[in-house]
């Protein structure tokens, strides 16, 4: 029988147009600076990246083709480049479109103490590579505090991804989204505390839940769509980079969650990259000699294709 003509199907692919710029306004002249960027997106079984570029003013030393590119040791794309004339701003754009595909269905998944007693250490056994997300990192470390948070919610024999949905809920419950109110310095401890912040605040606190728990969960970097589709309420965070959760979890692998719209993340998620938290993978950092303490300008634009 078919669909009634005013029942539409939900997407299955889609093509989103990323603009990322950061811009500096020195307010004192840098005589030398070294910058890492983690820009340039991932591909993954369900995205694609086409046309991904990079553009720096002032030009680094010897022009564009002094950008290092290689691989960290998460498989992320990183680009080093350096500067060793006085300039007073700095502006850094990358752009890309990527095409996503609906992530598969999670499969049901085991008792969640049964997973995190298979990434428990033993002597002279093969550990799966899921094991280092499952140790505290130095924004998402693992705590009774946390596992406290969690309370009732990983009850015994609870499927793993059951609990973690709940988890989420209750991250996204309990926490206030407000922009300026920490910033990329604070660590899960003290997001906790405050019950307020940022999309990468959301995140480590779940992170670091999950991992004192005997859980492994990683932080995702990316972007969310600025024009949702018609009829779908806007998400938060998507006028910056964004930042979610994924969890290791046996014959699924690692599946996402969003903790910032309580949503699995889907068509309007555009991966970047990924690690412990956000130390691992922050957008654009460096070391200047010169300049001044002086908060960037960031301008991200994701739209539909």
């Amino acid at each position: 029988m078919a669909a009634p003509a005013d029942v539409i199907a939900p997407a299955t692919v889609a093509a989103l147009s990323v603009r990322h710029a950061t811009r500096y306004d020195y307010e004192a002249t840098v005589e030398l600076a070294h910058h890492l960027a983690h820009l340039r997106p991932r591909e993954t079984p369900w995205q694609a990246v086409i046309d991904w570029r990079i553009d720096v003013l002032p030009e680094p030393d010897s022009g564009a083709q002094a950008i290092d590119a290689s691989l960290d040791v998460f498989g992320n794309w990183r680009h080093c480049f350096s500067h060793a004339r006085v300039h007073d701003r700095l502006e850094v754009v990358s752009s890309f479109v990527a095409t996503l595909r609906q992530r598969p269905a999670a499969a049901p998944s085991a008792p969640w103490e049964q997973v995190a007693a298979h990434l428990r250490y033993r002597a002279g056994s093969t550990m799966p590579e899921a094991c280092e997300f499952a140790l505290g990192s130095p924004h998402a470390p693992r705590a009774a505090v946390f596992a406290q948070f969690a309370g009732d919610l990983f009850a015994p024999n609870r499927p793993l991804l059951d609990a973690v949905d709940a988890l989420m809920h209750r991250v996204h419950d309990q926490f206030e989204y407000r922009a300026n109110s920490t910033d990329v310095a604070t660590v899960a401890i003290e997001a906790l505390r405050l019950r307020r912040g940022v999309c990468q605040d959301f995140a480590q606190v779940m992170i670091a839940t999950c991992r004192s728990l005997g859980l492994a969960a990683r932080y995702v970097s990316g972007y969310l769509s600025t024009r949702p589709p018609a009829g779908q309420p806007r998400l938060v965070g998507s006028d910056a980079s964004h930042a979610w959760v994924a969890v290791w979890c046996p014959l699924n692998g690692w599946v996402e969650f969003d903790p910032t719209n309580d949503v699995r993340p889907a068509l309007d998620h555009v991966t970047l990259a990924w690690g412990r938290d956000y130390g691992d993978v922050a957008p654009l950092r460096g070391v200047i000699r010169g300049g001044s303490a002086v908060r960037p300008r960031v301008e991200v634009t994701v739209e539909p294709v």
